[in-house]
């Protein structure tokens, strides 16, 4: 019986039959995934390169093919380099502070014994339990020159002197845009960086504490290297991130891009060209740039943070 059944196994015939069922088995686990990126992802970003190569003052098919007029429009237009400036912006300083508070807080919970730590994981995550537009609102009452909760602290202090149109100054307005994006996501990045850190041996610091090492030096030579994969994953996924939030941040407390365009940023401006203006083959080109610099950003923060992995 034994015999009957590996001359049965090593048959052609029935190799081929099981070699086909394995490739309909994944052929149906793949294809509709295949087909939903195509369609929702895939076609979406092909159609906007093509777009962008028309003149159309609406989503019609009414449009005026100009190759690429809308490109040599855009580089000569200052408010699109005002609105890239206040991109970068974003991108650089809330992305540093985020990680650095980020991992200030995980490094302070999760090497200390703390009864309460589920307590503290719990409310710095909950502004990610809440919706973008939720959190933008209220930042805009906090920010109230005349009822807000900053306004009201000023005044309770006696520092009235330091009192602005918080949203409404040229010198105020990215800052106070820039603090809600912080807001929002330290506690998840802390909650993240918590998780990488409850995973280090405790031997590797019981050791380092008998050698003499304090928790600062304790931190740059063990907890930094060993956790530098996940904050460099962390630091490319903000990054691109910060594109799309700095939208809806922008969009809630600003609506008009600030004063003088202080707080416009790329998709805002792409926004307004298309809904406000009718201008949607400007529009699309402001979209590929975005694609472009997204994809570019991607590459050049993997690079910059490339390491050798420490394994444990």
């Amino acid at each position: 019986m034994l015999t009957a059944n590996r001359a049965k196994s090593g048959n052609p015939r029935v190799l081929r039959s099981r070699k086909k069922q394995r490739a309909g088995f994944i052929a149906a686990c793949t294809v509709p995934t295949v087909i939903l990126f195509t369609v929702f992802m895939l076609y979406p970003t092909v159609n906007v390169f093509y777009m962008s190569l028309f003149r159309m003052s609406s989503l019609s098919l009414n449009k005026e093919f100009i190759g690429l007029q809308n490109f040599q429009i855009l580089f000569r237009d200052e408010k699109f380099w005002q609105a890239f400036r206040n991109n970068l912006f974003f991108i650089v300083f809330v992305t540093a502070v985020t990680m650095t508070v980020s991992l200030f807080f995980a490094a302070l919970l999760a090497q200390t014994e703390l009864i309460e730590k589920p307590f503290y994981r719990t409310v710095f995550f909950f502004p990610n339990v809440l919706s973008l537009v939720v959190i933008g609102v209220l930042f805009v009452q906090i920010y109230d020159p005349t009822m807000g909760i900053l306004t009201s602290t000023l005044k309770a202090v006696h520092s009235e002197g330091l009192i602005h149109a918080w949203l409404g100054e040229k010198s105020t307005v990215r800052w106070c845009v820039a603090a809600a994006m912080i807001w929002q996501a330290v506690g998840y990045y802390m909650v993240m960086y918590m998780a990488g850190m409850d995973g280090i041996p405790k031997d590797l610091y019981e050791v380092a504490s008998m050698e003499g090492m304090g928790k600062f030096r304790q931190f740059f030579s063990i907890t930094l290297p060993l956790m530098w994969e996940i904050i460099r994953v962390t630091i490319v996924f903000f990054i691109i991130s910060t594109i799309n939030m700095s939208f809806v941040f922008v969009k809630v407390m600003t609506p008009t891009g600030g004063p003088s365009g202080q707080s416009e940023v790329l998709l805002t401006y792409m926004y307004k060209q298309a809904f406000t203006n009718s201008n949607f083959g400007y529009a699309m080109a402001v979209g590929v740039f975005v694609f472009i610099f997204s994809f570019i950003l991607a590459l050049i923060s993997n690079k910059l943070t490339a390491k050798e992995v420490i394994e444990y």
